[in-house]
């Protein structure tokens, strides 16, 4: 599962999503409480709209809907609006029965802390009160997580790194799966990520003894900096790529020796993170 007003103050780094992703959340908020009505128990919004970690004008829409009966009969008032929802090319909600959402914190715990931390609330009630997260669960999710994502980038390298343009895509479109891990990887070790993406590789990279100039050509053109075309086989993709097989190696002994073995810093709670900011009006 790794993709989240008032007028009341963002977190540092949260943006202010525009006028028409707000509009556009707000006529699919509408339709869903008018169709649902009491089976809807909480909808939000999550993710890249809510947070500086992807290209300007790229944000998805991705939304989170709690009911309290997500059977086939429960879900068929919304399926026009979903339809609709999808065919303007977003992402249909996530969707969960109140039970099995609660349930779900050993399964996601990268997931929902991530959601925690960046979301706006459209309606019904904070879906992360009261929810809480271990750090064993979270490390065995980031190993088999980042592990995949590696292998997964690897995979793609070996295709896009003859060509500079394939090469650019790839890695800008990897970096916010990474950002949402590399926020993992800071939970993990008891530290509350930070939401600005610069910030975020730099502590991450701190924590984990990586390279952080392995993400800068990234970084830079994300914030829309002028950077240079990668070129095929170019040194900054190799470098991006070691850099992160160094963070699998990182995660797969983290707590090794520790008094306890690789799950010795499981077992704590996690709860917290940015509040979300309501959006009734």
């Amino acid at each position: 599962m790794v993709a989240v007003g008032s007028g009341a103050a963002e977190p540092e780094g949260v943006s202010s999503m525009a006028r028409d992703p707000k509009a556009k959340l707000e006529e699919l908020a509408v339709q869903l409480e008018q169709k649902l009505g009491d089976n809807l128990l909480a909808f939000c919004c999550y993710g890249p709209a809510v947070r500086h970690d992807t290209r300007e004008g790229e944000k998805e829409l991705t939304t989170l809907l709690i009911v309290r009966d997500a059977s086939p009969t429960g879900l068929r008032p919304i399926e026009a609006p979903i339809a609709q929802w999808t065919r303007k090319g977003h992402p249909p909600p996530l969707i969960f029965a109140e039970d099995g959402w609660r349930s779900s914190t050993d399964v996601f715990p990268i997931e929902i802390e991530d959601m925690r931390e960046a979301h706006r609330l459209l309606r019904g009630r904070d879906p992360f009160e009261g929810l809480t997260t271990t750090r064993q669960d979270l490390r065995r999710e980031l190993e088999r997580e980042v592990r995949g994502k590696l292998l997964r980038l690897r995979t793609e390298y070996v295709a896009a790194a003859s060509n500079g343009k394939a090469l650019s895509e790839l890695l800008l479109d990897s970096a916010g799966t990474f950002f949402v891990l590399f926020r993992a990887v800071l939970r993990l070790a008891g530290h509350t990520p930070p939401q600005t993406p610069k910030t975020l590789v730099h502590e991450m990279a701190d924590v984990a003894a990586l390279d952080a100039t392995a993400f800068d050509w990234v970084l830079d053109k994300l914030v829309g900096h002028n950077v240079q075309a990668l070129k095929a086989y170019d040194p900054i993709g190799d470098h991006y790529v070691e850099q992160l097989e160094r963070l699998v190696r990182f995660v797969d002994s983290y707590g090794v020796g520790e008094g306890g073995g690789a799950e010795a810093a499981g077992g704590a709670e996690l709860e917290g993170g940015a509040k979300a900011t309501a959006d009734n009006t």
